[in-house]
């Protein structure tokens, strides 16, 4: 078969991958020179531990699975099976990491509650004051930046895959076909449109009742720590975020109105992880009301480096980067994503959220199988 992905980043590229394994011959356009949006303004993790029960977690899991695969064939994406470690403080939030680890699918997420102790044992980095820790053994890491980068360049070893960039598909041009604002159609035997939080222009014509939300996020990148932070890092805000941590005790989490009040304002949670030249990746803040501010805001930044030097016992490095960026996400949050054939021969794959770096090799290869590839 002939594909045609549209859409760089990585929901589009695991697509291209799929089909380059199944024997397949790709092509893969891109608007801009490189891929831009969620797929690289991401923390790179494989996040398993706070993934709704059911469809979700296995769609995770597989993707771990997959990832792992992938990475021991592609060195360059920098996979590391690195586990997570959420710190606790309050009987709260020691409440609510109790009955995550007595969910009936703890075992599959490696979860377990350690001692202030056994959380430094995992990642000696954690000097700072906590009670006991949330361990997730199935939690990853990959390098947002760079992964696109390097699946690319295997795929382009193959000889069945071509790359290009800087055209926008613009319209459909019969049965599996699209043309582009060069004027150049191309056909193949499937098309899958994967343009992430592009929503406009043919996806809007194409699919204009399109059940997702773009959310907006704020993010940082810090100089090197000069030690390794050997686990993923999160706060108790996540419990807040995650549905994994549904339960009673969250409820009482959230009725103790006990989170900071930019927390709450920007609906927040503190993620960290270490990327490969040993600076930290820490956010993020969550906006969904849409126009979204063209600016960045400091009092979120300020919060997530208190938090983050509370659990490092130390002053962070400088920061280096701040950003913003916007995802696609269902407006039904319990589905995983949405996949749709939106004409003759066409798919749109969309609004995986901030599952998409997690889950878009089990996303793509269930697109693969359902599609016949």
């Amino acid at each position: 078969m002939r594909v045609i992905v549209v859409g760089g980043g990585v929901v589009g590229t695991m697509h291209a991958w799929q089909a380059v394994q199944r024997g397949h011959e790709v092509v893969q356009i891109e608007r801009e020179a490189e891929a831009r949006g969620a797929s690289l303004r991401n923390f790179g993790q494989i996040w398993v531990s706070g993934r709704a029960g059911g469809e979700e977690l296995d769609t995770a899991l597989r993707a771990r699975e997959l990832w792992e695969r992938i990475g021991a064939e592609v060195p360059g994406l920098g996979f590391r099976a690195i586990g997570s470690l959420t710190p606790v403080r309050t009987a709260r939030e020691h409440a609510v990491a109790r009955a995550a680890v007595a969910r009936p699918d703890a075992a599959a997420r490696g979860y377990a509650l350690v001692t202030a102790a056994e959380a430094r044992a995992l990642n000696p980095a954690l000097r700072g004051d906590f009670e006991a820790a949330l361990w997730c053994e199935r939690d990853a890491a990959v390098e947002p930046r760079t992964a696109q980068l390097h699946l690319r360049e295997a795929l382009r070893a193959t000889g069945r895959y071509t790359f290009l960039p800087g055209r926008e598909v613009r319209a459909a041009a019969g049965p599996g076909a699209v043309r582009d604002d060069h004027g150049d159609v191309h056909r193949g035997d499937a098309v899958v449109l994967a343009t992430g939080a592009w929503l406009s222009g043919l996806v809007r014509e194409l699919a204009p009742d399109l059940p997702v939300r773009r959310v907006r996020l704020q993010m940082m990148q810090t100089a090197p720590l000069g030690e390794e932070l050997t686990t993923s890092v999160a706060d108790a805000d996540s419990f807040r975020y995650y549905p994994a941590y549904a339960s009673p005790a969250l409820d009482e989490l959230n009725a103790g109105q006990d989170q900071a009040p930019v927390a709450a304002a920007h609906a927040m949670q503190l993620l960290m992880v270490q990327r490969s030249d040993g600076g930290l990746t820490i956010g993020d803040t969550h906006e969904y009301e849409h126009p979204f501010a063209f600016d960045t805001l400091e009092d979120p930044y300020e919060h997530l480096t208190g938090v983050a030097e509370s659990f490092l016992g130390r002053p962070l490095p400088k920061v280096r980067r701040r950003w913003a960026g916007v995802y696609a996400q269902c407006t039904d949050t319990t589905r995983v994503v949405h996949r749709q054939q939106v004409a003759d021969g066409i798919w749109l794959v969309t609004g995986p959220g901030g599952r998409g770096m997690t889950c878009s090799p089990a996303i793509a290869e269930t697109t693969a199988n359902e599609l016949g590839w």
